[in-house]
């Protein structure tokens, strides 16, 4: 099966690609917490970690102690990490607890961390006797946040796969649409319009927004990503029958309008209804673009590997924006979801999958690109040196799908350099 897709990405982009396995430089697979917990407005998530866990969760989500978040922290201690203690009965107490005093809690989550993981605690097995423990009132399944292995965007995908098995199965001769991947609230209303206007029904996204919001899956079903970093659950959802839609990502006018033609191709709307829905959306999307593609275009823009989204916003910036793309550093380059991508990409443009943060630095330094897409820990040292950058953890923070956010994605790239054209007519002045 690898060869295959191995094989197909190669037809799509010849272009210079190779793996970098070393130092790392990535946020923690738990700070997916943060926008799942705003999505799903009934789950709660229980990360099992240390007091280092809890002050990640609490600072990315920059939420005052007394609001009472949907997201707390079992802090595994030292007894604890030296097996000098129970952690299971622990965590029996803990749940019970947060279960008694959060009645208006569908779902509960536990999040293993690197340190659970560690010690080797079995959390689905944890789960599955808490559920049986609290007869069913709460829905409680496990998924890892661990930074060990994984990206910080790839929490939303394990947490994703961790829900695959309950899905109800689709009838037998029914078909319906799953949207796959966390977008805002007002992005589904936007998408869900555009789907009822092309005389698509039976859509769901995946998750909604209600732990409840499960959508079936069977033979009849289709899939289209709207995030890249959904790759397993993908294939959880095709091994349960599922076909999956290859497609460039929602991001701009282009990347909105091809789409949703390629969701319009396969239920075979007629191309002139197509034009006719797409064409007013994707005009108005154009003239929000335009004054930033002026601010944006001749420049050069190099990403550093982070979040995923790498590869969907090198095309974006380079077909829309008419910026020159230096290389493309990706944590994880997921072949299944990026064929839709990697076909409108410029054939000379090199990829890099996974990180050697020494040698990446230092082809950031040797090209000196206008703008460096980067993690937040690396943006302060490359801004001492002269170099404008933009943090890669705002493009998932913020709603970027959609032809109605496209002047708002394209303004993200352009901040940092209007900040710097300022910042030089200051320093004159």
């Amino acid at each position: 099966m690898s060869s295959v897709i191995a094989s197909s990405v190669e037809e799509h982009h010849p272009g210079p690609q190779t793996q970098e396995r070393g130092q790392r430089a990535v946020f923690c697979g738990l700070t997916s917490i943060i926008w799942l917990h705003r999505r799903i407005q009934d789950a709660f998530f229980l990360v099992v970690g240390s007091r280092t866990c809890a002050h990640l969760i609490q600072s990315a989500a920059g939420v005052m102690i007394f609001a009472e978040p949907r997201f707390a922290t079992a802090i595994l201690s030292e007894r604890d990490l030296a097996g000098m203690a129970d952690c299971h009965e622990e965590l029996d107490r803990v749940v019970g607890e947060l279960i008694s005093r959060r009645g208006g809690i569908n779902r509960l989550f536990l999040v293993g961390s690197c340190p659970s993981e560690v010690i080797k605690l079995d959390l689905e097995t944890a789960a599955a006797k808490l559920q049986v423990k609290h007869e069913n009132r709460v829905r409680i399944s496990a998924f890892s946040g661990s930074g060990i292995e994984t990206t910080f965007t790839q929490g939303e995908d394990q947490c994703l796969k961790s829900t695959v098995a309950e899905l109800p199965s689709l009838a037998s001769g029914e078909q319906n649409l799953i949207v796959l991947g966390t977008v805002s609230d007002i992005v589904e209303d936007q998408f869900r319009r555009l789907f009822d206007d092309l005389g698509i029904g039976n859509v769901s996204f995946y998750p909604g927004r209600k732990a409840g919001d499960l959508p079936a899956v069977g033979k009849g079903t289709r899939v289209i990503a709207a995030q890249p970093f959904v790759g397993e659950t993908a294939r959880a959802l095709i091994d349960r029958g599922a076909d999956l839609i290859s497609a460039p990502f929602p991001l701009g006018a282009e990347g909105s309008k091809s789409w949703f033609e390629a969701v319009a191709s396969v239920y075979d709307v007629p191309q002139e209804r197509v034009q006719q829905i797409l064409e007013l959306p994707y005009q108005r999307a154009k003239r929000a673009l335009a004054p930033h593609r002026a601010k944006l275009e001749g420049k050069r823009v190099h990403f550093l590997p982070d979040s995923q989204l790498e590869i969907p916003m090198a095309r974006f910036l380079s077909e829309e924006c008419g910026l020159e793309v230096s290389e493309i550093g990706t944590p994880f380059h997921d072949q299944l979801v990026m064929q839709g991508e990697l076909a409108r990409l410029a054939k000379d443009v090199s990829i890099v999958e996974g990180q050697d943060l020494d040698p990446a630095l230092a082809r950031v330094r040797e090209s000196r690109p206008d703008l460096t897409v980067c993690g937040m820990g690396i943006a302060n040292a490359l801004e001492s040196e002269g170099l404008r950058t933009k943090w890669s953890i705002e493009l998932v923070f913020s709603p970027v799908q959609g032809f109605d956010q496209a002047g708002d994605l394209a303004a993200l790239f352009a901040k940092p350099l209007v900040r710097q054209d300022i910042l030089e007519v200051g320093s004159w002045s």
